[in-house]
């Protein structure tokens, strides 16, 4: 039964550089990485190319020894340039030096007919050879799903409440018929519901307006109201034992593609935001693209930080860096490298807080939008007890215990507090509004992996 949810706690981070609706024409990027670490849990991954290589866009290119169904592909077609290593030969990157024109690995298509008709095993074994399996992720513990589970429903979230978050209907456009393929597919591999949650307010996009075979559930309120796990936690629970699955409206469109066009199609359209962007628009790109040619020549000012995604649980990148794989826009901000004495008691109100503090007064203008940088003001000290981590948390749990129970390593605490229902963007808000300045998202993935691999 479809659900009406109206969320009151949460907090809506308004910043300046939303990307306009435009799409806009860069230089396309000349080098590709697929990263393991976009992948969280993969646990010992095992490269199946060699420097020196040629790959087309769906060659396998990597897969987790301890998920070896599940192969990662190569984004393009091109020659594998680097196998890059860290310490202790830690795999970081796999990069490729893209063709002019790309080529594809060729798979099986399907048309509308046979799609009804397709078997569950069928359908995970074009899924996990052909690129696209990685789009689904498991709760409990935000990893790559395990074809071998059942999931008891499958969830996408059909907005995104993240400050300068990129506009689902907007950069989906266009694909309704892979959108809806997608779903068909993804039917195939649960006996539960397909559950498409949708903001409330407004109008809905034209790529979820007619599909078929979900359940439609409407979400309204500030961020995270557009976090699926939030949404999870007022539809369907998830408790000790059960298994749900998420998926990304990009990740439904790309399965689409891949059993109608029978190719692993890469492409996105991404935003480009943040205060420091000249142009903050929309883009055509691929997944792993360098974004040098996003940000060269795009700078107001050269002091700056580039995030590989939003600014609450994006990745800090060089201008140089890749495109993540789960990422849906390129953030650019300025750097915050530098100290400031007494800078929360001076009277302003160009400075964002959660909070009444002294001297910040934005909570005079609610809808001033504000150009932050990345300095946190402030060192991590003993948790402070203010009950704002619950105000921004709509769920039935107790945050600040429960990262109390992570930190001692308290199995027990953590299972009753709620581990099973959270990963680390459920709290990402409350890191924004800790005035003990805790990496909170850090001790929650350190909970996470205390509880999965115990």
């Amino acid at each position: 039964m479809s659900k009406t949810v109206k969320l009151k706690k949460g907090f809506d981070i308004k910043l300046v550089g939303k990307a306009e609706k435009q799409l806009e024409n860069f230089s396309p990027a000349k080098t590709f990485a697929v990263k393991p670490t976009d992948f969280i849990g993969m646990q010992r991954p095992k490269v199946s190319v060699n420097e020196g290589d040629t790959v087309k866009a769906g060659t396998p290119i990597l897969f987790d020894k301890a998920l070896d169904k599940v192969l990662y592909v190569a984004p393009v077609s091109g020659e594998v340039v680097e196998v890059k290593r860290g310490e202790k030969r830690k795999l970081l990157e796999i990069k490729i030096l893209a063709d002019k024109e790309i080529s594809y690995e060729e798979f099986q298509k399907y048309t509308e007919s046979s799609l009804q008709s397709l078997a569950k095993e069928e359908a995970i074994k074009q899924m996990t050879q052909g690129g696209v399996w990685p789009q689904l992720i498991q709760r409990p513990f935000g990893v790559v799903a395990n074809p071998e589970d059942s999931p008891k429903a499958i969830f996408i979230s059909g907005f995104d409440t993240h400050p300068l978050a990129a506009d689902t209907g907007f950069a989906l456009q266009g694909e309704e018929k892979y959108f809806q393929a997608g779903v068909t597919v993804l039917s195939k591999l649960t006996s539960g519901k397909i559950h498409l949650n949708l903001n409330a307010e407004g109008e809905v996009p034209s790529v979820f307006s007619n599909v078929k075979g979900v359940e439609i559930n409407k979400f309204s309120g500030p961020h995270p109201a557009g976090n699926v796990g939030i949404q999870i936690h007022h539809i369907d629970p998830i408790n000790k034992g059960e298994i749900a699955w998420t998926i990304s409206p990009f990740g439904v469109v790309q399965i689409g593609k891949l059993f109608v066009e029978g190719r692993y199609d890469a492409t996105k359209v991404i935003a480009i935001t943040g205060s420091e962007a000249k142009k903050a628009v929309y883009t055509k790109t691929m997944i792993g693209a360098c974004v040098d040619t996003l940000v060269q020549g795009n700078l107001k000012q050269e002091h700056v930080r580039v995030v590989s995604g939003n600014v609450l649980t994006g990745e800090k990148i060089n201008r140089d860096g890749y495109l993540g794989y789960y990422s849906n826009e390129i953030t650019i901000l300025p750097e915050g490298d530098y100290y400031e004495f007494l800078g929360w008691m001076k009277p302003t109100t160009e400075k964002l807080s959660y909070h009444r503090a002294l001297g910040l007064l934005s909570f005079i203008n609610p809808n001033k939008e504000y150009v932050l940088d990345t300095n946190v003001r402030g060192e991590e000290r003993a948790f402070v007890q203010t009950g704002v981590f619950e105000s921004v948390t709509p769920m039935d749990i107790l945050p600040v215990y429960l990262l109390k129970a992570i930190m001692a390593e308290d199995y027990d605490e953590m299972e009753e507090l709620g581990i099973y229902e959270i990963i680390e963007e459920d709290l990402a808000l409350c890191e924004f509004v800790d005035v003990s300045k805790h990496p909170v998202q850090e001790i929650v993935r350190k909970g996470i992996d205390l509880i999965q691999y115990s």
